[in-house]
């Protein structure tokens, strides 16, 4: 059974005294071995947390603790962070200069030069980088530096690793692999993963526990699919997904009673051909291997973002009737 190896209790960073900035009474414990992805919009408070996390921000209140020791703040050490932890940031920490091979391994003791090349050696292949090991940094993409500063912060028996942004330089070629490979990595090595990301489907794909900020407070925490499938909040459900979202008048045209709340569902949750309730297509968009339709029903209603397999012969104007298979009610 996996312990604890995080535990953040009421932290507390304002930057300015007058309004609202940073985060808020945040408290929350990861296991080891989890893959932790915290996501929320732009300036919601998300890098500030894993700074928190790592030690580099002292707190107003509250402590991180990492595997049941307190994590000191950059006021309290010489050198800020924890040395049981690695971060990624956005700029890799790299020396540019240097060769690949070089990068990683200077990560590792001499004392033993025959594991130092080892483990370098098995963590370029772990991330896929091996036939570049001897090309100086100055010569990668963005991608490919990021793979490097990923097995530098590996290769020396890191305990848990903080990614801020980990996928910002990627391609979308290229990042289904590397979120791929660092599944893989957490996996094969039992390192724990907390990253940072702006991109809710980073989480959905790669975490095992979601924690959701908001305006610098945690609004919801939980598994991918656990909250994607019961969001609490409006927020919640327009952050994982492209939720259709009615109000209390909007949803009594479809013959559903919410108690002055919110209907909330996905694209996906909407039936096409059977139930009630008759919409237009107003438009259909090609995306590849499926179709997008924009609905139009009683009062200018719309349901965007609904996908049908190409070749379903719904055409632009055609009159369809639709059932919401699933919804959830929402504040």
């Amino acid at each position: 059974m996996h312990r604890t190896i995080l535990s953040v209790k009421n932290i507390t960073k304002q930057y300015l005294a007058t309004q609202s900035s940073g985060i808020s009474d945040i408290s929350f414990d990861i296991t080891e071995g989890e893959i932790v992805a915290i996501i929320g919009e732009s300036g919601s408070g998300k890098s500030t947390l894993l700074k928190a996390i790592y030690g580099l921000l002292s707190l107003d209140s509250g402590e991180v603790r990492f595997q049941d020791k307190r994590v000191l703040g950059p006021d309290e050490q010489l050198i800020p962070g924890h040395k049981g932890m690695k971060m990624v940031t956005q700029d890799f920490s790299l020396n540019i200069y240097a060769k690949v091979y070089d990068n990683i391994a200077s990560m590792l003791s001499n004392t033993d030069i025959k594991s130092k090349h080892e483990k370098t050696v098995e963590m370029m292949e772990h991330l896929h980088i091996a036939h570049l090991s001897a090309k100086r940094i100055t010569e990668l993409s963005g991608g490919e530096q990021q793979r490097v500063a990923i097995a530098k912060a590996l290769v020396s028996d890191t305990r848990m690793l903080l990614l801020d942004e980990p996928f910002s330089q990627v391609d979308a070629l290229l990042k289904n692999q590397l979120r791929a490979d660092l599944k893989r990595i957490a996996t094969d090595t039992g390192v724990t993963v907390v990253l940072v990301s702006h991109d809710p489907a980073d989480g959905l794909f790669l975490a095992d526990k979601l924690l959701l900020m908001k305006d610098g407070r945690l609004l919801q925490q939980g598994a991918p699919r656990a909250l994607y499938n019961d969001p609490e909040h409006l927020y919640t459900a327009r952050l994982l997904g492209n939720a259709n979202v009615l109000n209390a008048a909007e949803a009594a045209t479809l013959g559903i009673d919410t108690s002055g709340k919110h209907l909330v569902f996905y694209p996906e949750w909407v039936l096409i051909g059977s139930g009630s309730s008759a919409f237009t297509i107003k438009d259909v968009y090609y995306k590849g291997f499926y179709e997008e339709l924009l609905l139009e029903g009683q009062g200018g209603l719309q349901f965007r973002g609904i996908q049908l397999s190409v070749g379903s012969g719904h055409k632009k104007n055609d009159q369809v009737l639709v059932n919401i298979g699933r919804y959830v009610i929402s504040n």
